[in-house]
Protein backbone atom coordinates (compact mmCIF):
# COMPACT_ATOMS: atom_id res chain seq x y z
CA UNK A 1 0.00 0.00 0.00
CA UNK A 2 1.92 3.29 -1.21
CA UNK A 3 -0.29 6.87 0.32
CA UNK A 4 0.31 9.55 -2.07
CA UNK A 5 -0.30 13.10 -2.20
CA UNK A 6 -0.14 13.76 1.85
CA UNK A 7 -0.12 17.32 2.35
CA UNK A 8 1.91 16.83 5.76
CA UNK A 9 2.69 13.71 8.01
CA UNK A 10 2.28 14.60 11.48
CA UNK A 11 3.44 12.41 14.73
CA UNK A 12 6.66 11.42 13.54
CA UNK A 13 8.89 10.73 16.63
CA UNK A 14 11.69 8.45 16.47
CA UNK A 15 11.25 4.90 16.69
CA UNK A 16 13.61 4.22 19.70
CA UNK A 17 11.26 7.28 22.01
CA UNK A 18 8.44 4.92 23.11
CA UNK A 19 6.94 7.87 25.46
CA UNK A 20 7.61 11.38 25.29
CA UNK A 21 7.86 13.12 28.38
CA UNK A 22 7.65 17.22 29.11
CA UNK A 23 9.11 19.92 26.56
CA UNK A 24 9.59 16.63 23.98
CA UNK A 25 5.74 16.06 23.82
CA UNK A 26 6.10 19.05 21.59
CA UNK A 27 9.80 19.22 20.36
CA UNK A 28 10.58 15.92 19.36
CA UNK A 29 6.75 15.22 17.35
CA UNK A 30 8.18 16.17 14.07
CA UNK A 31 5.85 16.95 10.98
CA UNK A 32 6.58 16.40 6.80
CA UNK A 33 5.24 18.27 4.13
CA UNK A 34 4.33 17.13 0.83
CA UNK A 35 4.48 13.26 1.79
CA UNK A 36 4.06 9.65 1.07
CA UNK A 37 4.37 6.64 2.61
CA UNK A 38 4.66 3.08 1.92
CA UNK A 39 3.40 -0.04 3.99
CA UNK A 40 4.51 -3.59 3.42
CA UNK A 41 3.09 -6.51 5.62
CA UNK A 42 1.12 -4.00 7.69
CA UNK A 43 4.19 -2.06 8.75
CA UNK A 44 5.28 1.30 7.79
CA UNK A 45 8.09 0.37 5.56
CA UNK A 46 9.56 4.18 4.74
CA UNK A 47 8.38 7.67 3.94
CA UNK A 48 9.67 10.90 2.62
CA UNK A 49 8.56 13.41 0.24
CA UNK A 50 6.60 13.15 -2.89
CA UNK A 51 9.64 14.69 -4.74
CA UNK A 52 12.01 11.22 -3.66
CA UNK A 53 9.60 9.14 -5.11
CA UNK A 54 10.25 6.57 -8.48
CA UNK A 55 8.16 5.41 -11.15
CA UNK A 56 8.51 1.95 -9.78
CA UNK A 57 7.08 2.59 -6.47
CA UNK A 58 3.76 3.26 -8.10
CA UNK A 59 3.39 -0.48 -9.38
CA UNK A 60 5.16 -2.05 -6.32
CA UNK A 61 1.14 -2.71 -4.59
CA UNK A 62 -2.55 -0.57 -4.48
CA UNK A 63 -2.08 3.35 -4.27
CA UNK A 64 -4.60 5.25 -2.59
CA UNK A 65 -4.29 8.81 -2.90
CA UNK A 66 -4.53 10.98 0.26
CA UNK A 67 -5.77 14.24 -1.54
CA UNK A 68 -4.04 16.02 0.00
CA UNK A 69 -5.44 15.33 3.95
CA UNK A 70 -2.89 15.00 6.83
CA UNK A 71 -1.59 11.71 7.87
CA UNK A 72 -1.69 10.79 11.78
CA UNK A 73 -1.09 8.06 14.26
CA UNK A 74 -4.30 6.26 14.84
CA UNK A 75 -5.54 7.57 18.53
CA UNK A 76 -4.53 4.82 21.68
CA UNK A 77 -7.17 5.02 24.25
CA UNK A 78 -5.50 3.35 27.38
CA UNK A 79 -8.65 3.79 29.52
CA UNK A 80 -11.90 2.15 28.30
CA UNK A 81 -15.22 0.09 30.32
CA UNK A 82 -16.41 -0.23 26.93
CA UNK A 83 -17.92 -4.08 27.84
CA UNK A 84 -21.72 -3.13 29.57
CA UNK A 85 -25.09 -4.08 29.18
CA UNK A 86 -27.82 -1.01 28.26
CA UNK A 87 -26.98 2.50 29.10
CA UNK A 88 -27.67 4.42 32.46
CA UNK A 89 -29.27 8.06 30.86
CA UNK A 90 -31.68 7.99 33.80
CA UNK A 91 -28.76 8.76 35.43
CA UNK A 92 -28.02 11.54 33.65
CA UNK A 93 -31.38 12.82 34.27
CA UNK A 94 -30.23 13.21 37.90
CA UNK A 95 -26.90 14.64 37.17
CA UNK A 96 -28.80 17.81 35.55
CA UNK A 97 -31.25 17.55 38.67
CA UNK A 98 -27.97 18.07 40.71
CA UNK A 99 -27.41 15.10 42.58
CA UNK A 100 -23.45 14.07 42.04
CA UNK A 101 -21.63 11.28 41.42
CA UNK A 102 -21.16 10.16 44.39
CA UNK A 103 -25.04 10.37 45.78
CA UNK A 104 -25.96 8.54 42.81
CA UNK A 105 -23.62 5.66 43.80
CA UNK A 106 -24.92 5.76 47.47
CA UNK A 107 -28.31 5.78 46.44
CA UNK A 108 -27.60 2.11 44.92
CA UNK A 109 -26.77 3.73 41.19
CA UNK A 110 -23.63 4.23 39.47
CA UNK A 111 -21.56 1.28 39.07
CA UNK A 112 -23.79 -1.01 40.55
CA UNK A 113 -26.60 -0.29 38.58
CA UNK A 114 -24.42 -1.77 35.53
CA UNK A 115 -22.92 -4.11 37.54
CA UNK A 116 -26.97 -5.38 37.99
CA UNK A 117 -27.61 -5.35 34.37
CA UNK A 118 -24.40 -6.98 33.66
CA UNK A 119 -25.80 -10.07 35.45
CA UNK A 120 -28.89 -10.10 33.84
CA UNK A 121 -27.43 -9.71 30.28
CA UNK A 122 -25.89 -13.05 28.18
CA UNK A 123 -22.22 -12.85 27.22
CA UNK A 124 -23.27 -13.15 23.46
CA UNK A 125 -25.27 -9.74 23.82
CA UNK A 126 -22.72 -8.14 25.83
CA UNK A 127 -20.70 -9.05 22.75
CA UNK A 128 -22.92 -7.53 20.53
CA UNK A 129 -22.75 -3.75 22.71
CA UNK A 130 -19.56 -4.03 23.05
CA UNK A 131 -18.64 -4.88 19.60
CA UNK A 132 -20.75 -2.16 18.36
CA UNK A 133 -19.14 0.34 20.58
CA UNK A 134 -15.35 -1.07 19.16
CA UNK A 135 -16.82 -0.23 15.66
CA UNK A 136 -18.19 3.49 16.34
CA UNK A 137 -14.38 4.01 18.28
CA UNK A 138 -12.45 2.74 15.15
CA UNK A 139 -14.65 5.30 12.95
CA UNK A 140 -13.57 8.04 14.87
CA UNK A 141 -9.81 6.97 14.87
CA UNK A 142 -9.01 4.92 17.46
CA UNK A 143 -7.16 2.17 16.45
CA UNK A 144 -5.55 0.22 20.09
CA UNK A 145 -7.59 0.01 23.26
CA UNK A 146 -7.71 -1.09 26.74
CA UNK A 147 -10.70 -2.22 28.51
CA UNK A 148 -11.85 -3.07 31.44
CA UNK A 149 -14.16 -5.55 33.33
CA UNK A 150 -15.28 -3.98 36.64
CA UNK A 151 -19.13 -4.13 35.95
CA UNK A 152 -19.25 -7.86 37.36
CA UNK A 153 -18.40 -7.55 41.11
CA UNK A 154 -18.22 -11.37 41.57
CA UNK A 155 -16.28 -13.70 39.90
CA UNK A 156 -18.89 -15.25 37.48
CA UNK A 157 -19.79 -11.95 36.17
CA UNK A 158 -15.98 -10.59 36.35
CA UNK A 159 -14.66 -13.88 34.30
CA UNK A 160 -17.70 -13.46 31.51
CA UNK A 161 -16.65 -9.70 30.83
CA UNK A 162 -13.19 -10.80 30.42
CA UNK A 163 -13.92 -13.55 28.14
CA UNK A 164 -15.92 -11.07 25.80
CA UNK A 165 -12.77 -8.97 26.16
CA UNK A 166 -10.80 -11.99 24.60
CA UNK A 167 -13.37 -12.22 21.78
CA UNK A 168 -13.07 -8.41 21.40
CA UNK A 169 -9.45 -9.22 20.45
CA UNK A 170 -10.09 -11.65 18.22
CA UNK A 171 -12.79 -10.26 16.21
CA UNK A 172 -11.32 -6.74 15.58
CA UNK A 173 -8.50 -4.88 13.91
CA UNK A 174 -7.70 -2.63 16.71
CA UNK A 175 -5.02 -3.57 19.34
CA UNK A 176 -6.65 -4.43 22.45
CA UNK A 177 -5.55 -4.64 26.04
CA UNK A 178 -7.39 -6.66 29.34
CA UNK A 179 -7.42 -5.21 32.27
CA UNK A 180 -9.34 -6.94 35.63
CA UNK A 181 -11.10 -4.40 37.84
CA UNK A 182 -12.81 -6.33 39.97
CA UNK A 183 -12.20 -3.70 42.34
CA UNK A 184 -14.76 -1.00 40.89
CA UNK A 185 -17.11 -1.16 43.65
CA UNK A 186 -17.63 -3.28 46.64
CA UNK A 187 -20.68 -5.93 45.31
CA UNK A 188 -23.90 -6.16 46.51
CA UNK A 189 -23.96 -8.65 48.67
CA UNK A 190 -20.88 -7.73 50.42
CA UNK A 191 -23.03 -4.16 51.56
CA UNK A 192 -20.78 -2.99 54.18
CA UNK A 193 -17.91 -5.43 54.09
CA UNK A 194 -15.36 -4.55 51.71
CA UNK A 195 -12.60 -6.11 54.16
CA UNK A 196 -14.55 -9.39 52.88
CA UNK A 197 -15.23 -8.58 49.65
CA UNK A 198 -11.32 -7.71 49.08
CA UNK A 199 -10.16 -10.91 50.82
CA UNK A 200 -12.55 -12.84 47.93
CA UNK A 201 -11.26 -10.86 45.22
CA UNK A 202 -7.73 -11.82 46.08
CA UNK A 203 -8.77 -15.66 47.29
CA UNK A 204 -11.08 -16.56 44.80
CA UNK A 205 -11.26 -13.78 41.61
CA UNK A 206 -7.53 -13.68 41.11
CA UNK A 207 -6.66 -17.10 40.81
CA UNK A 208 -9.34 -17.39 38.58
CA UNK A 209 -8.68 -14.57 36.15
CA UNK A 210 -5.01 -15.82 35.88
CA UNK A 211 -5.77 -19.41 35.51
CA UNK A 212 -7.54 -18.09 32.61
CA UNK A 213 -4.99 -15.88 31.32
CA UNK A 214 -7.65 -13.21 30.81
CA UNK A 215 -5.84 -10.14 31.76
CA UNK A 216 -2.92 -8.69 31.07
CA UNK A 217 -3.09 -6.04 34.08
CA UNK A 218 -5.27 -5.42 37.28
CA UNK A 219 -6.68 -2.15 38.63
CA UNK A 220 -8.23 -1.01 42.08
CA UNK A 221 -10.53 2.26 42.24
CA UNK A 222 -8.54 4.03 44.95
CA UNK A 223 -10.69 6.39 45.81
CA UNK A 224 -12.82 7.85 48.75
CA UNK A 225 -15.71 6.17 49.36
CA UNK A 226 -14.23 3.35 47.11
CA UNK A 227 -11.30 1.70 48.20
CA UNK A 228 -8.58 2.42 50.37
CA UNK A 229 -4.81 2.64 49.86
CA UNK A 230 -4.48 -0.82 52.24
CA UNK A 231 -6.95 -2.70 49.95
CA UNK A 232 -5.26 -1.27 46.63
CA UNK A 233 -1.47 -2.56 48.72
CA UNK A 234 -2.78 -5.76 49.03
CA UNK A 235 -4.84 -6.17 45.83
CA UNK A 236 -1.65 -5.23 43.82
CA UNK A 237 1.06 -7.57 45.85
CA UNK A 238 -1.59 -10.27 45.28
CA UNK A 239 -1.53 -9.51 41.61
CA UNK A 240 1.98 -9.30 41.98
CA UNK A 241 2.49 -13.29 42.19
CA UNK A 242 0.69 -14.10 39.27
CA UNK A 243 2.62 -11.44 37.21
CA UNK A 244 -0.27 -9.07 36.57
CA UNK A 245 0.90 -5.17 36.16
CA UNK A 246 -0.89 -2.76 37.77
CA UNK A 247 -2.78 0.43 36.33
CA UNK A 248 -4.98 2.66 38.83
CA UNK A 249 -7.57 4.81 39.23
CA UNK A 250 -6.43 7.56 41.57
CA UNK A 251 -7.57 10.93 42.51
CA UNK A 252 -10.55 11.20 40.83
CA UNK A 253 -12.79 12.33 43.71
CA UNK A 254 -10.51 13.40 46.56
CA UNK A 255 -6.88 13.13 47.20
CA UNK A 256 -6.73 9.22 47.32
CA UNK A 257 -2.89 8.41 47.78
CA UNK A 258 -3.60 5.98 44.62
CA UNK A 259 -0.70 8.01 42.70
CA UNK A 260 2.07 6.64 45.79
CA UNK A 261 0.44 3.24 45.95
CA UNK A 262 0.28 2.88 42.16
CA UNK A 263 3.79 3.99 42.17
CA UNK A 264 5.29 1.87 45.19
CA UNK A 265 3.79 -1.14 42.58
CA UNK A 266 5.51 -0.64 39.73
CA UNK A 267 2.23 0.64 37.92
CA UNK A 268 2.54 0.84 34.22
CA UNK A 269 -0.51 4.18 34.95
CA UNK A 270 -2.37 5.83 37.09
CA UNK A 271 -5.69 7.22 35.67
CA UNK A 272 -7.92 10.42 36.49
CA UNK A 273 -5.70 12.19 38.75
CA UNK A 274 -8.35 15.48 38.49
CA UNK A 275 -7.19 16.28 42.19
CA UNK A 276 -3.56 15.41 41.66
CA UNK A 277 -1.15 18.27 43.25
CA UNK A 278 2.36 19.00 43.59
CA UNK A 279 3.17 16.01 45.69
CA UNK A 280 2.37 13.32 43.03
CA UNK A 281 3.83 15.43 40.79
CA UNK A 282 7.03 14.80 42.50
CA UNK A 283 6.37 11.10 43.09
CA UNK A 284 5.66 10.64 39.47
CA UNK A 285 8.97 12.34 38.51
CA UNK A 286 10.80 9.88 40.00
CA UNK A 287 9.26 7.26 38.60
CA UNK A 288 8.28 5.29 34.95
CA UNK A 289 4.59 5.25 35.66
CA UNK A 290 2.50 7.70 33.14
CA UNK A 291 -0.08 9.76 34.28
CA UNK A 292 -3.13 9.36 32.00
CA UNK A 293 -5.49 11.85 32.13
CA UNK A 294 -9.71 11.23 31.65
CA UNK A 295 -10.90 15.29 29.94
CA UNK A 296 -13.99 13.84 29.09
CA UNK A 297 -15.38 12.75 32.63
CA UNK A 298 -14.13 16.00 33.69
CA UNK A 299 -16.35 17.45 30.70
CA UNK A 300 -19.71 14.96 31.80
CA UNK A 301 -19.41 15.36 35.64
CA UNK A 302 -18.65 18.57 35.61
CA UNK A 303 -15.05 18.03 37.82
CA UNK A 304 -11.85 19.77 37.45
CA UNK A 305 -9.62 18.92 35.03
CA UNK A 306 -6.98 17.21 35.59
CA UNK A 307 -3.32 19.61 35.63
CA UNK A 308 -2.16 18.43 32.52
CA UNK A 309 -0.02 21.48 31.71
CA UNK A 310 1.09 21.64 35.11
CA UNK A 311 2.10 18.18 34.60
CA UNK A 312 4.22 18.42 30.89
CA UNK A 313 5.90 21.50 32.63
CA UNK A 314 6.94 18.97 35.67
CA UNK A 315 8.40 16.67 32.32
CA UNK A 316 5.90 14.24 32.74
CA UNK A 317 4.72 12.03 30.05
CA UNK A 318 0.85 12.54 29.63
CA UNK A 319 -1.56 10.74 28.32
CA UNK A 320 -4.86 11.08 27.59
CA UNK A 321 -7.77 8.44 27.23
CA UNK A 322 -11.08 8.65 27.19
CA UNK A 323 -12.99 6.52 29.96
CA UNK A 324 -15.34 5.24 27.65
CA UNK A 325 -17.88 4.08 30.06
CA UNK A 326 -22.35 4.67 30.87
CA UNK A 327 -21.82 6.55 33.70
CA UNK A 328 -19.22 9.21 33.76
CA UNK A 329 -17.91 9.38 30.41
CA UNK A 330 -19.91 8.19 27.48
CA UNK A 331 -17.86 8.93 24.89
CA UNK A 332 -15.07 7.01 22.78
CA UNK A 333 -14.73 9.81 20.55
CA UNK A 334 -10.70 10.60 20.98
CA UNK A 335 -10.67 13.68 19.03
CA UNK A 336 -13.04 15.13 21.58
CA UNK A 337 -10.38 14.09 24.32
CA UNK A 338 -7.87 16.03 22.17
CA UNK A 339 -9.86 19.09 21.71
CA UNK A 340 -10.60 19.55 25.43
CA UNK A 341 -6.93 18.81 26.18
CA UNK A 342 -6.36 22.15 23.95
CA UNK A 343 -9.40 24.00 25.25
CA UNK A 344 -9.16 22.83 29.15
CA UNK A 345 -6.22 21.50 30.01
CA UNK A 346 -4.13 23.88 27.59
CA UNK A 347 -1.97 21.46 26.11
CA UNK A 348 -0.84 22.25 22.72
CA UNK A 349 -2.79 20.71 19.35
CA UNK A 350 0.71 19.03 19.16
CA UNK A 351 1.48 17.95 22.55
CA UNK A 352 -2.30 16.61 22.84
CA UNK A 353 -1.54 14.73 19.79
CA UNK A 354 1.46 13.27 21.53
CA UNK A 355 -1.09 12.30 24.48
CA UNK A 356 -3.74 10.50 22.74
CA UNK A 357 -1.63 8.59 21.06
CA UNK A 358 2.54 7.76 21.19
CA UNK A 359 1.65 8.12 25.29
CA UNK A 360 -1.82 6.01 25.02
CA UNK A 361 0.54 3.22 23.69
CA UNK A 362 2.72 3.37 26.32
CA UNK A 363 0.09 3.30 28.98
CA UNK A 364 -1.03 0.18 27.74
CA UNK A 365 2.69 -1.10 27.28
CA UNK A 366 2.69 -0.70 23.33
CA UNK A 367 4.67 2.16 22.62
CA UNK A 368 7.26 0.41 21.05
CA UNK A 369 4.59 -0.95 18.49
CA UNK A 370 2.10 1.91 18.18
CA UNK A 371 1.43 5.42 18.83
CA UNK A 372 3.61 7.33 16.46
CA UNK A 373 4.90 7.31 12.66
CA UNK A 374 8.03 5.49 12.42
CA UNK A 375 9.66 2.89 10.16
CA UNK A 376 8.94 -0.56 11.33
CA UNK A 377 5.51 0.44 13.85
CA UNK A 378 2.10 -0.84 12.45
CA UNK A 379 0.38 1.06 10.10
CA UNK A 380 -2.46 2.39 12.09
CA UNK A 381 -3.09 6.24 10.98
CA UNK A 382 -5.29 8.21 10.11
CA UNK A 383 -5.80 10.39 7.07
CA UNK A 384 -7.63 13.22 7.29
CA UNK A 385 -9.81 15.73 4.56
CA UNK A 386 -8.13 18.60 3.94
CA UNK A 387 -7.59 20.74 6.67
CA UNK A 388 -5.60 23.88 7.25
CA UNK A 389 -3.24 22.60 10.31
CA UNK A 390 -3.02 20.24 12.87
CA UNK A 391 -4.80 22.88 15.15
CA UNK A 392 -7.90 22.59 13.07
CA UNK A 393 -8.64 18.91 14.19
CA UNK A 394 -8.92 19.80 17.60
CA UNK A 395 -10.08 23.58 17.35
CA UNK A 396 -13.20 22.36 15.05
CA UNK A 397 -14.34 19.31 16.94
CA UNK A 398 -17.44 18.19 15.71
CA UNK A 399 -16.52 18.57 12.08
CA UNK A 400 -15.69 15.84 10.21
CA UNK A 401 -12.25 15.11 9.58
CA UNK A 402 -11.85 11.45 8.91
CA UNK A 403 -11.47 10.59 4.96
CA UNK A 404 -9.47 7.18 5.87
CA UNK A 405 -8.29 4.76 8.43
CA UNK A 406 -5.83 2.31 8.62
CA UNK A 407 -5.42 -0.26 10.84
CA UNK A 408 -2.35 -2.86 10.06
CA UNK A 409 -1.61 -1.04 7.12
CA UNK A 410 -5.79 -2.01 5.91
CA UNK A 411 -8.58 0.29 5.54
CA UNK A 412 -11.38 -0.30 7.98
Amino acid sequence: MLIVNIASIQGIIPGEYDRLAGKDMEARCGELADAYLLVENGLISRFGPMSELAEADYASGEVFDAAGGMLLPSFCDSHTHIVYAGSRDGEFLDKINGLSYEEIARRGGGILNSADRLHETSEDELFRQAMERVGEMIAKGTGAMEIKSGYGLNTADELKMLRVIARIKEATPAAVKATFLGAHAVGREYAGRRGDYVDMLISEMLPAVAAEGLAEYVDVFCDEGFFTVEDTGRILEAAARYGIRPKIHANELANSGGVQVGIRHGALSVDHLERMEAAEIAALRESDTIPTMLPGASFFLGMPYGPARAAVEAGLPVALASDYNPGSSPSGDMRMVMALACIKMKLTPREALVATTLNGAAAMGLGSELGSIAVGKRASFIVTRPVPSLAFIPYAYTTPFIAAHFIGGRQV
